[in-house]
């Protein structure tokens, strides 16, 4: 049980990294693939590209302000949880 926990615990950052690192990388690529697809389009088709691209900017940037507020609860759970552990030893 103890090897189970201690597991746990020093898994945990990184699955928190990794689900943030994949939602950057996630928005960050719908904006290149819709971006390069300007080339290829019609002016009038153009521009509700480009309305939409800034739209997904702003929820990039919405996105990005929920993921702070996320990842600074879950590091502080985190850490909560990591020295209640140590100090209930």
């Amino acid at each position: 049980m103890v090897v189970i926990e201690t597991v746990r615990l020093l898994i945990r950052p990184f699955t928190l990294a990794v689900r943030l690192g994949a939602n950057i990388i996630a928005g960050h690529l719908l904006l290149t693939l819709l971006g390069r697809q300007g080339m290829n389009l019609k002016f009038s088709f153009l521009l509700i590209l480009l309305i939409a691209i800034f739209a997904l900017i702003a929820l990039e940037r919405a996105v990005a302000c929920i993921q702070a507020y996320v990842f600074t609860i879950l590091s502080t759970l985190y850490l909560n949880e990591h020295n209640s552990a140590i100090l209930s030893k």
